[in-house]
């Protein structure tokens, strides 16, 4: 596993050690005994992929900060897209299935209903299109994958958790008193401990392609916020919504990122929840650290 220190790659690590795998965990990012890999060096990548010579590769390493990609444009191509050619070049080498996790960012939104596996990529700044074309390479290269999109990710907890909803925990936590959240953009969350057991059902199989992988329903930034406060019965905070304008950001982003797990539907194979309950288990583990 690449990126095994990573929000999604912490908690698949346990998902698959409790199924039973022998996980060999990598990351640029050394930590509890993690193996130093980064897949944007060919012969780092080469030389791991032979010396533990896996029944699976799955590739998680990316950089996912979209504003640092829309201003670093060669490092957002170098990560996302050379390091998943790297990797799959290693695992057509070897013969090797691989996992390649992507992202609802290859869309550009324009679509009012979710977004299925056969609708037409197009995204909007450099993180989705860095990402397709990681895509496009894992297709090209192998025949034997899985290609995984996610969207709005929480989890981690307080540490790792620098998305969204860590981002209204954390000013809960320091004591923020009024709150201002979009509501112009809607998406779908993706809760990474769902993710991880539906895509540890998913790997037992053969059935290889393109998968969309998103907790049920939609929402927007507002009303993700809107929840958080409501469960945690914060009355005493002000939740304004704002535009998209209140925040100027370097990359632009799509409309829309609701995905449809239809590919996993149309198989009797999508376990993700509803993404309300999934926001509520996450916030029930961590409630106790941003009370």
């Amino acid at each position: 596993m690449t990126g095994a220190a990573g929000v999604v790659g912490t908690d698949l690590c346990l998902v698959l050690k409790s199924a039973g795998y022998d996980v060999c965990q990598t990351d640029i990012n050394c930590e509890n005994g993690i193996m130093h890999l980064d897949v944007r060096d060919n012969r780092e990548v080469s030389s791991v992929v032979l010396k533990e010579h896996p029944g699976l590769v799955i590739h998680l390493a990316a950089e996912t900060d979209v504003d640092r990609c829309q201003i670093e444009v060669d490092h957002a191509y170098r990560t996302n897209t050379l390091g998943t050619w790297n990797v799959a070049l290693a695992c057509q080498r070897e013969d090797i299935p691989l996992v390649y996790v992507s992202t609802a960012g290859v869309f550009d939104g324009a679509k009012t209903e979710p977004y299925t596996e056969f609708d037409n990529p197009n995204p909007v700044n450099v993180y989705g299109k860095a990402k397709l074309e990681g895509e496009r390479l894992v297709a090209r290269l192998l025949s034997r994958y899985f290609i995984v999109r996610a969207a709005w990710m929480i989890g981690g907890g307080p540490a790792k958790d620098k998305k969204f909803v860590g981002k209204i925990l954390k000013q809960i936590k320091i004591g923020a008193k009024n709150l201002k959240a979009v509501n112009d953009k809607i998406g779908s969350l993706t809760y990474s401990l769902d993710f991880s057991r539906c895509l540890a059902e998913l790997i037992t199989t053969d059935f290889y392609g393109l998968y969309h992988m998103a907790n049920k329903g939609t929402c927007t930034r507002y009303d993700v916020a809107r929840h958080i406060l409501d469960h945690l019965e914060r009355k005493d905070l002000s939740l304004d919504p704002v535009t998209s304008e209140n925040f100027v950001l370097p990359a632009p982003r799509a409309n829309s990122e609701m995905l449809h797990n239809y590919a996993l539907e149309l198989r009797d194979m999508d376990k993700m929840r509803d993404w309300r309950e999934a926001l509520n288990d996450y916030l029930d583990k961590y409630a106790s650290q941003v009370a």
